[in-house]
């Protein structure tokens, strides 16, 4: 199947590279067909590691063969994620409707970066989605990225440009005629802090918030910060609250939060990567009560929305003031009112990216495949087995609860052991190849930590982690 007799790169056998192409995705249906069956995740065999140590190859070889590698060394040793047990990180499941999705993206091979075609509108569709769930008006602007922590770092781009003008993209933070400082929560996940050292305002200007015993970010703490600042010749201008902690799944009290920036005219920023489309579920959405109060969201279709990785995705209420942060003049990105340079705001206009991939065709065919419905129920029913391992955590001799149950995020450890002994117990679990939890530390201690993401988890799966578990911790 290497194509050698040409100068373009097509197969030299279209007949046999359909029948070597359909073969594989046979073979990858099958894979997450059976994914039940196979172990959790395996560690790559020292072949393995040398089978991706190579030189460069020059000469072309047939996919025949490249197949069997891929069939070898790479499939076995996925990261595992797609599997039932899999509880170690806040990561999505895909489907095989995302899967179809990717495969005719990739064929199509759509740069998304701008100009005027299809993919353009598909992204736009998303956005004005995500603008009727979360309540947001028409003008709102929205825009795929890599993930939240993209999200969250343009957000804080955003949210400083808005402050200082479209002037300060030149002159730089001298624009401020005060140091800029900003407010989240001390259980905010760590790119806030990364988002604001990227930014040029540094980490040290960003005040992190004590939470109260439910993990939520304390308002009362927050005004008072805000209020310090202030009398000190600071200028706030940002606060970022968390729909979904990472460490507990935590959610910020959102509506008080909003009135607060709104009292001090500060942009509102919602991290909402682990819980923000818990909103899909009729039943959750109240928990998230007040983000649609807020001035932009970042959050992930790859976690609950089981959109093949990666779909991070930012949505701003202000169109303009996303625009203005981003949006260049630059010669080769001339509009014309026709053909293919048409439209008057492109993608490349609300972010750096100038090459990007077709995300938005992945989330648009795994929203009209399956609908908010039944993925808000699949939503739903992940934080009902959170519940009930967590019921039974509290019924086990071996265990205890160290962390609020907030979503679908539990925490636990032995009792009276050491946060080592809950360490090795992740690991040992995880070298087993029955579950993937990780762990993670709680006021101060290190704890196992389950985050049940995964829409193929059932009560069965967690009847066999905590046996498998409390075997381990047994014998410890």
């Amino acid at each position: 199947m290497a194509s050698t007799g040409s100068r373009d790169l097509d197969p030299s056998d279209w007949s046999e590279f359909r029948r070597l192409a359909h073969a594989a995705l046979d073979e990858v249906i099958s894979n997450v067909e059976s994914i039940r069956e196979k172990p959790v995740w395996q560690q790559p065999p020292a072949e393995t590691r040398q089978r991706f140590a190579r030189s460069l190859p020059v000469e072309a070889r047939e996919l025949g063969d490249v197949l069997d590698d891929v069939r070898a060394h790479v499939v076995p040793f996925a990261a595992g994620n797609l599997h039932p047990r899999f509880m170690g990180w806040a990561q999505g499941a895909g489907t095989p409707f995302g899967m179809v999705a990717e495969m005719v993206a990739a064929g199509l091979n759509m740069n998304c970066g701008g100009r005027d075609h299809i993919g353009i509108e598909v992204e736009r569709q998303i956005v004005r989605w995500m603008s009727e769930a979360f309540g947001y008006p028409e003008g709102a602007s929205g825009l795929f990225l890599t993930g939240s922590s993209m999200a969250n770092f343009l957000a804080v781009i955003v949210a400083k440009t808005n402050v200082t003008g479209a002037e300060s993209r030149e002159a730089g933070l001298q624009r401020a005629d005060r140091q800029l400082v900003a407010y989240t929560s001390s259980e905010a996940h760590s790119c806030v802090s990364q988002a604001m050292q990227l930014s040029g305002i540094g980490s040290a200007h960003l005040r992190k918030i004590d939470a109260d015993t439910l993990g939520r970010m304390r308002v009362d703490a927050l005004k008072d910060s805000i209020r310090a600042d202030k009398a000190a010749g600071f200028l706030p201008f940002l606060i970022v609250g968390t729909a979904g902690t990472v460490n507990t799944g935590a959610i910020d009290l959102l509506s008080e939060i909003a009135q607060i920036a709104r009292e001090e005219n500060l942009w509102f920023h919602v991290d909402g990567a682990i819980g923000a489309l818990s909103i899909f579920s009729r039943s959750l959405k109240p928990l998230t009560a007040g983000i649609e109060m807020s001035d932009s969201i970042a959050l992930d279709f790859h976690k609950w929305g089981h959109v093949p990785y990666d779909a991070g995705f930012l949505l701003v209420k202000d169109g303009a003031a996303h625009k203005q942060a981003f949006a260049s003049a630059a010669a080769y990105l001339q509009r014309a009112d026709r053909g293919l340079a048409a439209g008057e705001t492109w993608p490349c206009d609300l972010g750096p990216d100038l090459s990007r991939g077709f995300r938005a065709f992945k989330t648009w065919m795994t929203i009209e495949t399956l609908g908010t419905a039944r993925i808000g129920d699949a939503i739903l029913h992940t934080c009902e087995l959170a519940g009930y391992l967590a019921e039974k955590v509290r019924e086990s001799a071996i265990f205890e609860l160290k962390a609020p149950v907030a979503l679908n995020i539990v925490c636990f450890g032995v009792k009276g052991a050491s946060g080592a002994v809950n360490r090795d117990l992740v690991l040992d679990l995880q070298e087993s190849g029955i579950a993937a939890p990780s762990w993670t530390t709680i006021n101060g201690e290190t704890v196992i930590r389950c985050a049940v993401f995964n829409h193929r988890t059932t009560r069965t799966d967690i009847d066999l982690f905590m046996d498998a578990i409390s075997a381990l911790a047994k014998r410890a």
